[in-house]
C-alpha cells in the first residue's frame, strides 16, 4: 500500500512538473515599435505644379513633412499661389498658419488666420479654418465656420462660405451682415 502510494505522488509530482513547464516564456524580445511620424523634413520648401508646361500652383512653407501615406503636414505656415490659366499671372492666395494635404483626396485644409486673396478683383476672405479641394477646384468651409470678405467697396459678414479656386465667384451659406468699409472701420469689423 505504501508501494502505490509513493508511485501515485510520484505521478502526481510529474503532472505538476509538466504543468508548470507549459508556461508562456518571456524570452526578453522587445515587441517591435511602429513609427507614424513623418518620413522626410524639409525646410523651406517651394513646390511648383504644372499641366502642359503651365504654371498653376505654387505653394511655399518654412517647413513640410511628408507621411508615408504621402500626406504632407505644414506645421509653421503655408502659403499657396493660383495661377491663371497660361500660369503667367497669380490670381488667388491662400495663407494660413497650419495646413495639411491630404494627398489621396487632393485636399488642402488650412487652419488658423487663413487668408485668400483674388488679386484681380482685390477680394479678400479671412476665416479660421479652410479647405482647398484640387481636384473640384473649389474652396469652401464648415457651415458654421465665421467668414468675412471685403471687396473694394464692401465687408460680407457670415457663416460658411463656397467660392471656385480663384475665388472669382462665392457663396457666403449664411450672411450675418452687409458693411460699407466706413461702416466696417467705424464699427471695427
Amino acid at each position: 500500500m505504501l508501494f502505490l502510494r509513493n508511485r501515485y505522488l510520484a505521478a502526481v509530482a510529474l503532472v505538476m512538473l509538466g504543468l508548470a513547464g507549459c508556461t508562456e516564456k518571456d524570452d526578453g524580445a522587445a515587441k517591435p515599435i511602429v513609427y507614424s511620424g513623418p518620413l522626410v523634413e524639409t525646410t523651406n520648401v517651394e513646390t511648383l505644379v504644372s499641366d502642359s508646361a503651365r504654371l498653376q500652383l505654387r505653394l511655399t512653407a518654412p517647413l513640410e513633412q511628408q507621411y508615408e501615406n504621402g500626406d504632407m503636414l505644414y506645421r509653421k505656415s503655408v502659403k499657396v499661389q493660383v495661377y491663371d490659366k497660361p500660369g503667367k499671372l497669380i490670381v488667388n492666395t491662400l495663407d494660413a498658419k497650419f495646413g495639411k494635404l491630404d494627398k489621396g483626396k487632393q485636399l488642402y485644409t488650412m487652419r488658423g488666420d487663413v487668408r485668400v486673396a483674388n488679386v484681380p478683383q482685390q477680394q479678400t476672405l479671412r476665416t479660421e479654418e479652410l479647405f482647398y479641394d484640387k481636384l473640384k477646384r473649389k474652396i469652401y468651409t464648415d457651415t458654421k465656420m465665421k467668414v468675412r470678405v471685403q471687396t473694394p467697396t464692401e465687408v460680407l459678414l457670415g457663416e460658411g462660405l463656397e467660392a471656385n479656386e480663384d475665388f472669382s465667384w462665392y457663396r457666403i451659406l449664411n450672411p450675418t451682415g452687409t458693411f460699407t468699409l466706413d461702416q466696417a472701420k467705424a464699427q471695427g469689423i
